[in-house]
């Protein structure tokens, strides 16, 4: 008799204990989340408070926007292989009209054409 009501105490206390559990590891992963996110804010701030600074403003504008003072003269530099020299995988196809004279239809087909030559990998 003993033994069924110490049985029945396990059974019935293992429910809670296992919402307990269950419940503590919630909240570490939310103590978690809360530290990761908290990390982000701080570094969000100290980026404002960089924006902040006139002086940092003045020389993100000239070196993303290129930017020059009163009498400055800027000069923008083209390097072979660049952004503005195209490679062969985006080069037009031989046979159709190159860039915006082309129609759109000859233009598309020379995409399909070009999307069923092997690349060569260097």
């Amino acid at each position: 008799m003993l033994g069924l009501v110490v049985c029945a105490l396990v059974v019935s206390a293992a429910l809670p204990l296992r919402e307990y559990l269950s419940q503590r590891g919630e909240i570490s992963r939310a103590v978690a989340a809360q530290q990761a996110q908290q990390g982000r804010v701080n570094v969000l701030e100290q980026q404002l408070a960089r924006w902040r600074d006139p002086a940092y403003v003045r020389a993100q504008a000239r070196s993303r926007l290129h930017y020059v003072l009163p009498g400055e003269t800027a000069y923008v530099l083209l390097t072979p292989g660049g952004p503005a020299a195209p490679s062969d995988a985006t080069a037009v196809p031989r046979g159709t009209a190159a860039g915006r004279e082309a129609p759109w239809y000859s233009q598309v087909w020379g995409s399909v054409k070009a999307a069923d030559r092997p690349v060569r990998v260097r």
